[in-house]
């Protein structure tokens, strides 16, 4: 997969956004070979599970300007490098308690130009703003991830949907999401095509979950 299949799926991306999603494999590549944080078949296909899949919670929300999201556990910067080319007028918050893959994540945001990502290295808990949205991908089961974050989403919502947590996961969920009644799922097949998504989900959890 190519960055056009990006573009595809995102026509209304303008010249800088296409330009900065095209620098993206470069920039992994680089420094993937000196900091390893994406193992290499994953870098092979990273418009394919790493920046699509990212970008499957901009499907399901669109961030407006000036709001806030929490990337927890960002890795190498997924979601939150791909969510902040997209929304540039959104301020993305990238924490890891691993110092080389905030390294690589300042690195990557550097060479894009990107001016809304502040990259923390840090534990979650350690964290003390609060956020309009907290994003992630299955770094935790829910119960432990909703610990982690309690506290840091903000109660006054600027969007249509109620603030919380946009969490993408894949498989069958029914078991760990039994107790949370408020959470909404979106299956991503809905949106791509490709059969890399076939199990894979957006779970939304507004603030005022049940667990």
């Amino acid at each position: 997969m190519s960055v056009e299949t990006i573009i595809n799926y995102f026509s209304d991306l303008t010249e800088k956004q296409q330009k900065q999603f095209s620098l993206l494999e470069g920039l992994y590549k680089d420094w993937n070979q000196k900091i390893n944080v994406v193992s290499r078949k994953d870098i092979e296909e990273l418009y394919l599970r790493h920046v699509l899949h990212s970008l499957g919670i901009a499907k399901i929300q669109q961030f407006k300007p000036g709001s806030s999201v929490l990337d927890v556990g960002t890795g190498g910067g997924f979601p939150g490098i791909p969510l902040a080319i997209l929304f540039p007028e959104t301020h993305f918050t990238l924490v890891d308690s691993i110092g080389k893959k905030i390294k690589v994540v300042e690195e990557v945001v550097h060479g894009l130009g990107l001016t809304n990502v502040t990259a923390v290295n840090s534990r979650v808990e350690e964290i003390k703003k609060q956020f309009d949205f907290i994003v992630s991908r299955a770094v935790a089961v829910m119960p432990t991830f909703t610990y982690w974050v309690k506290g840091k989403i903000k109660k006054e919502s600027v969007h249509e949907r109620r603030n919380g947590i946009l969490y993408l996961k894949g498989g069958d969920l029914s078991e760990e999401l039994a107790r949370y009644k408020t959470a909404e799922i979106y299956d991503l097949p809905d949106y791509f095509e490709e059969d890399f998504f076939e199990t894979k989900k957006v779970v939304y959890l507004p603030l005022k979950y049940k667990g």
